[in-house]
């Protein structure tokens, strides 16, 4: 054995290379790849294994919640690698993240390799050669408080979930998973749709008017603000049900502000205040696990999950410090870098005279580690970087950085100043306007950055602090009236969740930690209770049905304050507070009957001083998880996957998918309502197409869905060349024809099987009045158009056909796509031909615009206005400049549109990094069914 020899185990390979690279060549690092053991599941545990305590988790319950482990088949071969190199060391350092999930590994590690030289537990939180060398000679023991709480966090979810999952396969549908966090936070999700279902739009009027004190350069926009002394209700003044919140507002209908407006035109207007008020605005804290995803959510377009992936990059190739933290804190290092950074590059007076210091004003934070930064005691700037990384790689370093800098820098200055205008109309009603312009004075930490904004207030917070100067104004100056029109506006329901904005809404309730909630955000759209539409997450049918039988039966595990507390007792374990076994009695078996070995001696040592864990029942004592689901009782199960949309219109959650029902008798004529002599009941049933979010559910779509239903399967006629009925039908993916196989066709299989043919209804087709030609014309695609002479002399099939982006031609392996469905029927080889002689584009062919403007006064070329994808915009080719919230972009004059590319050129051209090429997904290797070495937990867990 070599003199001196040192294992390093890590749990990446990327994290692996980069150390060892900074020790020196006595020392060995390898990577583990992750955890090496687990608890199985039933299906994977040897037989003998599987009749006796852990038979049925994996976990003994009535033996202080002892775990059964085994070495994951596909690391077995580690695992020997691992023992190899051990035998050769001198020492062992286990150096996996210091979180709870990196002691356990190393705890894994620990019992698996059975080491017999000295073993010490070497921590970091960045990857620098500088920490790597600290760490090495300041080791410590493992920490056995995090393995147990991260260990009774993994039988907790193991018991959460074998216990309610069964329930919901019986009452809802099979294969349907419930998780401690997961199925809180599709809750979440689910209650914002309830609110936007029961949501009843208000309308509201109000006038917006131009006016100058003396000409066109000083001219400003202010709006109604009063009538008569009265507030002119906003959007804030009504309640989700439409009705006002109060009675001190007026109510402006469309002819009463039109009426004001016509009246202004020709009123006397004059300044009736002015009033100026200092404006200060405080940079943001350096980024937690949580604010980072949000702001590479809202500046990147990167999902909780990819922005933490390209995180743990840059962590593992030292840039940036440990990146799963609820910490505000820098360390006195990090807060020194930060200030000369923003002192060399801005300044001087951008730098406060002391350093600034965050507290996290979150549920349950914890400050154990530093906040995500540059890594190194002096940041690289982006442009030292930019050779390094790439795409999202630098995008994030780049926003790392700037919001590290920036956290350290000197407060935004400048002046708000409110004016308020007043006049008395022709009728003798007194109307009042306000105005307001703020002016930055000093930019301050706004040089190096700004926190983007999530969409549903990102409009509002813009009105309020942009930038607007308003004209020299004082008490008592008359004012033109340039222009006033009645301006009607409607209330909006709350919105949607996005992955930003729901990982904000469980780190403000407490609900998971910062390693789970990418992943937690992941699974409820795997496991199908939530879709995306845009960057919007709409909870489907079936999440509505889950939530509500664990609302009604689980209540208290969907429960936030609860879920809650979970965290914080297991914050308790981690702390030495708590007792693991303890814990975990009282939650699964609740005050009372557990067995004489149910977690141990004692009758509350280890209890979460601020709540117990259990169920609480009515007397007051605690139900544990395993007598409620004893003691459920019947469940509904078509009661509970049922919704009222009202109108006795109901959804159903089927077997094979959300369906609308309405109940109507027998009999009835739907256009007369008459009764004939059968009077039973005969439902009518549609499915729902994926593309009908819940709270777009409404009657009269319902209706409509009905409507279609009624001529689902409608028998068009005979193909005449083979004599198949053709038929129509609303699927799930929408309305379609298909062949209808005779019986003995259908019965042929392998590669006799038939497969009848299918196509889709164009967009611009009905289903009620598909014909027979129509849908022989959709079955016979995809359409030969010709064949042409390739340059080599082989002659190539040109094709017509529908895809799932829309219509296209292919041939042989190049594609182009066309403008048109009815295309796939008219276009010619001629035509198609030309269209290939054109230069192929890459991504999505240009849309035609909105609406053309004329030449902008300062470029020359033509304004057009475009939708993109954050919404309609107007663009000259050079600058594109987004449609404000009152802009329509139907109705937009040159004259605005030259004004918002002015406004735009003003602000100077936004910077972006260029995304790198995504490289391919890697494949999952599955794993394998053979028997796994199984190893039983030991008693101790000391180092």
């Amino acid at each position: 054995m070599s003199e001196g020899r040192k294992l390093v185990i890590v749990e990446s390979p990327a994290k692996a290379k980069t150390i060892g690279g900074y020790l020196g060549k006595d020392w060995d690092v390898e990577a583990s790849v992750g955890h090496i053991r687990d608890i199985p599941t039933p299906s994977e545990m040897p037989a003998e294994i599987k009749k006796g305590p852990f038979g049925r988790f994996g976990v003994d319950v009535d033996n202080g919640f002892e775990a059964y482990y085994v070495v994951d088949s596909d690391k077995k071969k580690k695992v020997a690698e691992l023992k190899r190199l051990l035998k050769n060391a001198d020492e062992l350092y286990l150096a996996t993240d210091e979180d709870r999930e990196g002691e356990a590994i190393a705890w894994h590690l620990l019992e698996v390799l059975k080491p017999k030289v000295p073993v010490k537990r070497m921590v970091f939180h960045e990857i620098t050669k500088e920490a790597i060398q600290r760490a090495s000679t300041n080791t410590r023991d493992l920490d056995v408080a995090l393995v147990d709480a991260q260990e009774t966090r993994r039988i907790l979810d193991r018991l959460y979930g074998y216990e309610v999952s069964p329930v919901l396969w019986r009452k809802v549908k099979a294969g349907l998973s419930a998780g401690r966090v997961q199925s809180v936070a599709t809750r979440i999700v689910v209650e914002r749709e309830r609110e936007r279902m029961a949501f009843v739009r208000a309308s509201y009027w109000d006038v917006e008017g131009d006016f100058t004190p003396d000409g066109a350069s000083n001219q400003f926009t202010a709006r109604l603000t009063s009538v008569d002394g009265s507030r002119v209700a906003m959007g804030r003044d009504f309640n989700d049900d439409g009705t006002l919140k109060g009675k001190s507002v007026v109510h402006l209908d469309e002819a009463t502000a039109t009426s004001i407006a016509t009246q202004v035109l020709t009123c006397q207007v004059g300044v009736t205040s002015v009033q100026e008020k200092p404006y200060t605005r405080r940079p943001s804290a350096p980024f937690t696990t949580s604010t980072l995803q949000q702001e590479a959510s809202r500046k990147l377009r990167l999902s909780s999950k990819n922005a933490m992936r390209v995180a743990q990059r840059l962590y593992e190739n030292g840039y940036i410090t440990y990146m799963r933290t609820d910490s505000t804190t820098l360390s006195e290092a990090a807060l020194t870098a930060a200030r000369q950074q923003a002192r060399d590059l801005y300044g001087a007076e951008y730098v406060p005279q002391s350093p600034r210091l965050y507290e996290k004003k979150v549920k349950n934070a914890q400050e154990a580690h530093e906040a995500i930064r540059p890594a190194g005691d002096r940041f690289r700037t982006p442009a030292q970087v930019a050779g390094e990384l790439r795409g999202d790689e630098f995008a994030l370093y780049e926003l790392i950085w700037k919001r590290t800098v920036a956290s350290q820098m000197a407060d935004a200055r400048g002046s708000t100043a409110t004016v308020r205008l007043g006049g008395t109309l022709e009728d003798g009603r007194v109307v009042e306007f306000s105005a307001s312009g703020t002016v930055i004075t000093f930019r301050g930490f706004l040089a190096a950055y700004e926190e983007g904004r999530d969409e549903e207030r990102a409009s509002k917070a813009a009105e309020a602090e942009e930038e607007r100067r308003l004209p020299k104004l004082s008490e008592g100056v008359s004012l033109t009236v340039v222009r006033a029109e009645a301006d009607g506006h409607e209330t909006t329901p709350p919105p949607r969740y996005t992955e930003a904005t729901l990982v904000k809404a469980m780190e403000e309730k407490g609900i998971g930690r910062p390693s789970t909630y990418a992943s937690t955000v992941g699974t409820i759209q795997d496991r199908g209770y939530v879709n995306t539409r845009g960057s919007a997450l709409i909870p489907t049918w079936l999440a509505f049905a889950v939530t509500r039988l664990l609302e009604e039966h689980f209540t208290e595990l969907v429960d936030y304050d609860f879920t809650a507390s979970m965290e914080e007792d297991l914050d308790r374990i981690a702390g030495g507070d708590a007792q693991r076994a303890e814990w975990l009695k009282r939650f699964y078996f609740g005050e009372g009957d557990g067995g004489e070995g149910a977690g141990g001696e004692g009758g509350g040592a280890g209890v979460a001083a601020s709540r117990e864990p259990g169920l609480p029942d009515a007397s007051g004592g605690h139900l544990g998880l395993k007598q409620l689901v004893d003691d459920l009782g019947e469940i509904d199960a078509r009661e509970i996957s049922t919704i009222p949309i009202g109108e006795g219109i109901v959804v159903r959650v089927g077997r094979y998918g959300p369906y609308v029902e309405e109940t109507v008798p027998q009999g009835v004529d739907l256009s007369t309502g008459e009764m004939t002599d059968d009077a039973s009941t005969a439902p009518r049933r549609a499915t729902i197409n994926d593309d009908v979010a819940p709270d777009e559910m409404t009657p009269a779509k319902a209706r409509e869905l009905l409507e279609q239903s009624a001529d689902d399967g409608k028998v068009l006629g005979q193909d005449p060349e083979n004599g198949r009925d053709i038929v129509a039908k609303a699927g799930r993916y929408g309305p379609y024809v298909t062949e209808v196989l005779d019986e003995e066709t259908a019965a042929l299989k392998g590669k006799n099987k038939v497969k009848p043919r299918t196509a889709s209804l164009f967009k611009d087709m009905d289903l009620a009045t598909m014909d027979l030609e129509t849908a022989l014309k959709l079955l016979s695609l995809p359409r030969v158009v010709g064949a042409t002479t390739e340059e080599d002399g082989t002659t190539v099939e040109i094709t017509a056909q529908n895809g799932r982006y829309g219509p296209y031609l292919k041939k042989g392996t190049d594609s182009r796509s066309l403008t048109t469905e009815q295309q796939l029927f008219d276009i010619t080889l001629e035509e198609a031909l030309a269209i290939y002689a054109q230069p192929k584009q890459r991504g999505r062919a240009a849309s035609a615009p909105l609406k053309e403007l004329g030449n902008d006064p300062v470029s020359g070329r033509p304004m057009v206005v475009k939708d993109g994808r954050f919404g309609p915009y107007v663009t000259d080719g050079e600058t594109n400049s987004t449609l404000r919230k009152g802009d329509d972009p139907e109705s937009i004059t040159p004259e605005r549109g030259a004004e918002l590319l002015a406004e735009k050129r003003a602000k100077g051209p936004t910077t972006r990094k260029r995304a790198a090429k995504k490289a391919p997904a890697r494949k999952t290797a599955k794993k394998a069914a053979t028997k796994k070495t199984a190893t039983k937990k030991t008693a101790t867990k000391k180092a």
